[in-house]
């Protein structure tokens, strides 16, 4: 199934169960903290055991590609990158821990402060979902061969300003990795 399908239908059904429970109720509510905690620590578990395996294989190959220019950021050149592989799926899950650690907080401060609770039932499962989904844990947990989707650098779905202005994503032919190489602030050495 599509994960976009697959996160609509979670989202939906997850809706309607946070619509039968009972928050005013200490112990519901106690659950319902308990069981998004709960998704939230396997959810980094997944990628700390994906952290060990990268570290473990210690793939030092080469990767070459061409991010694009970020005018967001100021950026109006692509740039070419350099890096290894294992450098390149830690930052990958960096990128992912991050995301589950921002969700946190956000959650914290709409349940803590805002006084919502439902987004605790519909957010429960998603990041674990997420994470059992991303590419890095397909290829390290699953032992998914890196071809086609999951080749690296990933292919990211374009976003809304990509979609605008019909800018490239990643590249990775020789001749993008080449010209950005020669150009202004190409080949430099991701850390």
């Amino acid at each position: 199934m599509n994960p976009a399908v697959s996160n609509i239908v979670i989202m939906l059904v997850m809706m309607q169960v946070a619509k039968k429970l009972d928050f005013e109720n200490p112990d519901v509510l106690f659950y319902t903290r308990a069981a998004y905690i709960t998704c939230q620590v396997l959810a980094l578990l997944v990628y700390f055991i994906v952290r060990v395996k990268i570290n473990s294989k210690n793939d030092l190959t080469t990767l070459k590609y061409v991010e694009p220019a970020n005018p967001m950021s100021g950026q109006t050149e692509p740039r070419a990158v350099v890096t290894t592989v294992k450098e390149y799926d830690l930052q990958q899950v960096n990128t992912q821990v991050k995301g589950i650690f921002t969700g946190l907080a956000m959650m914290g401060f709409m349940h803590i402060y805002m006084k919502y609770t439902n987004p605790l039932v519909m957010q429960s499962i998603s990041s674990l979902k997420g994470a059992l989904e991303s590419n890095i844990v397909k290829i390290h947990l699953f032992g998914t061969p890196a071809s086609g989707d999951l080749k690296r650098p990933f292919k990211a779905a374009p976003g809304f300003l990509e979609a605008l202005t019909g800018a490239a994503g990643v590249q990775t032919d020789k001749a993008s990795v080449e010209s950005a190489e020669v150009a202004g602030a190409g080949g430099i050495k991701q850390d």
